[in-house]
């Protein structure tokens, strides 16, 4: 195994937000939103340093004024990733780059933990993401539930041919999906127990290596990730091996105005 790489976490965050206008800086539980996920970023031990990303002058004040890091970006990126690409010349030297989403307050430091420790056993890997067992009938069938094909990882094939040896606890990404996949011909309710899991959901977060990022706007268009919305479809195309490693639930995202309520209420009742 190679030695521990260094990391830092970026969480890109924008003002404008479609199904929960300013939400960075909602502020019901006497803290903005960004401040909490910036807050449960600090508590992974792997990671360096903690900045967010963000085409938001308002935000970046937030950020400043709870002791935070912020770099300002172009409202204008399409993606998180695209944010942390731009900003990547200001950020710190460190081989690990991971992305959070600045609406995933409750994402555990030890799941990203996960991640990144991830590109430590597994050196082919460019990128590291997680995932958590899915089984619910519903979640299946829900697009926005983003589905996960997995093959166990092994190490490169040895010089004689034969097949390298199963990395424990990390999976090998073949594709994502809004559809419910693997597509069963037969189906039975009893796939959703299998051990271990043959379905998957996505869990948002990515651990980049560096070098990655920096050939992003050079990796070429994925017709699958414009048709899925999904672009980690992209780097799949270009090549570029995934790992990934289960968790045990999704972070709770901050998406709705029903979402942010629940969020509060838990706040609230947290000692």
């Amino acid at each position: 195994m190679p030695p521990s790489q260094s990391a830092i976490i970026v969480i890109p965050a924008r003002l404008s937000s479609q199904r929960l206008p300013r939400k960075m800086l909602l502020a019901d539980t006497g803290h903005p939103l960004i401040e909490h996920t910036w807050r449960a970023a600090r508590t992974a031990r792997r990671a360096d340093a903690v900045l967010v990303a963000t085409d938001s002058e308002e935000i970046a004040a937030a950020v400043r004024a709870f002791g935070g890091e912020a770099v300002l970006t172009s409202p204008d990126a399409p993606s998180g990733t695209a944010r942390i690409v731009e900003a990547l010349p200001r950020i710190p030297e460190a081989s690990v780059i991971v992305n959070v989403q600045g609406d995933e307050p409750e994402l555990a430091g030890t799941a990203i933990d996960t991640a990144i420790d991830l590109l430590d056993r597994c050196p082919e890997a460019g990128v590291a993401t997680l995932v958590t067992p899915l089984r619910s009938k519903d979640d299946l069938l829900d697009p926005s539930a983003v589905k996960a094909v997995l093959t166990p990882w092994r190490e490169a094939s040895a010089e004689d041919g034969t097949a390298g040896s199963v990395v424990p606890d990390a999976w090998r990404a073949l594709y994502f999906s809004r559809s419910p996949v693997p597509a069963a011909r037969d189906w039975s309710d009893a796939l959703l127990t299998t051990t271990p899991p043959l379905y998957w959901q996505h869990v948002g977060l990515y651990a980049y290596r560096r070098s990655v990022l920096e050939q992003w706007n050079d990796l070429p268009e994925s017709r699958l990730a414009a048709v899925e919305s999904l672009e980690q479809l992209r780097v799949i195309e270009a090549g570029i091996p995934i790992v990934a490693g289960a968790v045990a639930h999704a972070a709770r995202g901050i998406d709705t105005p029903k979402d942010y309520a629940a969020f509060v209420a838990r706040s609230r009742s947290t000692p």
